[in-house]
């Protein structure tokens, strides 16, 4: 499936939320405060969060107050004001080979399984990829990594469960320049129960693979679930104060009508969105491309809808 369209189906379901309210609010008389206000509260059901809501609205306000406009020209000026709120994440640079990414999140974000597509995205690149189990204490984590390396044709370092997460990362940062790998991918516990003794235990990770090198690891990506609305926002900022975040995978999009959540994400924090996660097949993550992500948003509400 074409990125493209992985990501206008992913978003189907808050792209026919956002129209079929748009259709029991706008009818053939002109845009009011009242109308702006229920828009306002469709917008922030569908997840893009209350400032996010408001700027759209105030967009629409400025605009239209006062005028008569079909569904369509509405969603024409939403679609542009979302655009503005959003930027393309800079460019990926490979830093040095192996280049190292450690792989952060709390548990059910779907962490380990954005590890197996980006193993799969990379490895389609022609790069040779390396898969570190550094989540050692969650049941059945090493063996689900496993299975994904063995899917992408990764490699694969492991050690036995319950071992230190930070070893395991020494480890593999050793090997992943053994056999020449330019890509070394680190899973890492999500264990949100005490979250002074996750820091702390990433901290140590962090600590340690920079015994390799003050470099490592070149990037660390924050994997959040784009279903979860202000708690995610919560979480990410946590995350940020105890690590530079080099950028975020969104991911679950495709489960709810709630696919609004990238905008709430990126009207909050300045932390490039580099990935956005539309299923659970392999293939079904996507480079962020804002263009993409309104047009899965907006584009085909303005193509089937005639002014």
């Amino acid at each position: 499936m074409a990125l493209f369209s992985a990501i206008r189906s992913g978003l189907s379901k808050t792209r026919d939320a956002i129209l079929g309210e748009l259709q029991g609010i706008v009818g053939t008389g002109k845009v009011t405060d009242e109308l702006l206000e229920q828009l306002e509260e469709h917008l922030i059901k569908a997840d893009v969060g209350v400032e996010t809501a408001f700027a759209l609205a105030d967009a629409l306000r400025e605009h239209a107050l006062g005028k008569s406009l079909t569904q369509k020209q509405i969603l024409e000026i939403l679609s542009t004001e979302a655009s503005n709120l959003l930027t393309d994440p800079p460019p990926m640079e490979w830093k040095s080979s192996p280049h190292i990414i450690l792989i952060i999140g709390v548990n059910g974000a779907g962490k380990t399984t954005t590890i197996g597509k980006l193993a799969h995205h990379f490895s389609a690149q022609g790069k040779k990829v390396m898969l570190a189990a550094g989540d050692t204490f969650r049941a059945a984590a090493i063996e689900q990594l496993q299975v994904w390396a063995e899917r992408s044709q990764a490699e694969f370092v492991r050690h036995q469960e319950g071992s230190d997460p930070a070893a395991v990362a020494y480890d593999a940062c050793a090997a992943a320049q053994a056999r020449n790998c330019d890509v070394l991918l680190i899973d890492t516990a999500g264990r949100l129960h005490n979250k002074g003794h996750l820091m702390d235990e990433l901290r140590k990770m962090v600590r340690v693979i920079r015994k390799h090198s003050p470099e490592y690891p070149h990037d660390i990506w924050l994997v959040i679930d784009g279903n979860t609305g202000q708690n995610t926002i919560n979480q990410t900022k946590i995350f940020h104060e105890s690590f530079p975040l080099t950028g975020l995978v969104v991911t679950k999009l495709d489960g709810t009508a709630r696919g609004g959540s990238v905008l709430s994400i990126a009207n909050n924090l300045d932390i490039p969105i580099r990935w956005v996660g539309m299923g659970e097949k392999i293939e079904e993550l996507a480079p962020f491309d804002k263009t993409e992500y309104i047009n899965g948003l907006f584009a085909q509400a303005l193509d089937n809808e005639t002014p």
